[in-house]
């Protein structure tokens, strides 16, 4: 019972995940418009935030995001409410996936966005299932090797998306 719970859990925190990105890739701009934000303050906030989750990666540190749930009686309610929040929003569609989608989006076509982030939902339901199986194969010393490794990536990924958003604000103020 506990795995279709964790699977269910998977799938729909996946789902309303890639319904997030979905949104903001084709209607992002118009979003953005409708509150008067500029691309290159998303670009710029939504760089400092992925720098920092690098940052907080290449440090060994982990979310610091918690949910509010009794855990002295779990109902299925309880547990399902976890694939919304924190897993689909912030976690998995959070401001800086929301800033990357939008960014890649106004570089290249949205359909091909969606389309590799369906991909990427795909194979990280695949390793939330099989997450535990994977970290026993690889062990603790490897995890956090990876882990630091994707941290300096996300941090070089956030400063790039922070002084493109700046490049472009300096030219708006110029």
């Amino acid at each position: 019972m506990m795995k279709k719970i964790s699977h269910a859990i998977a799938k729909k925190a996946l789902v309303i995940a890639t319904l997030i990105v979905i949104v903001f890739a084709f209607g992002g701009k118009i979003i953005f418009q409708l509150f008067g934000i500029d691309l290159a303050a998303l670009r710029s906030i939504g760089g400092i935030i992925i720098a920092i989750i690098g940052y907080d990666m290449l440090k060994g540190k982990t979310s610091s995001l918690q949910h509010d749930v009794d855990p002295t009686k779990p109902s299925i309610d309880q547990e399902m409410s976890v694939a919304i929040t924190p897993l689909a929003m912030p976690i998995l569609a959070g401001p800086g996936t929301i800033a990357t989608t939008m960014n890649l989006a106004n570089r290249y076509n949205p359909l091909v966005v969606t389309i590799a982030f369906v991909i990427l939902a795909i194979l990280t339901y695949f390793l939330f299932v099989y997450g535990e199986v994977i970290v026993k194969k690889l062990g603790s010393n490897m995890m956090a090797v990876i882990t630091r490794l994707m941290g300096l990536i996300l941090a070089v990924i956030g400063t790039d998306m922070l002084f493109a958003g700046l490049k472009a604000a300096f030219k708006i103020l110029n």
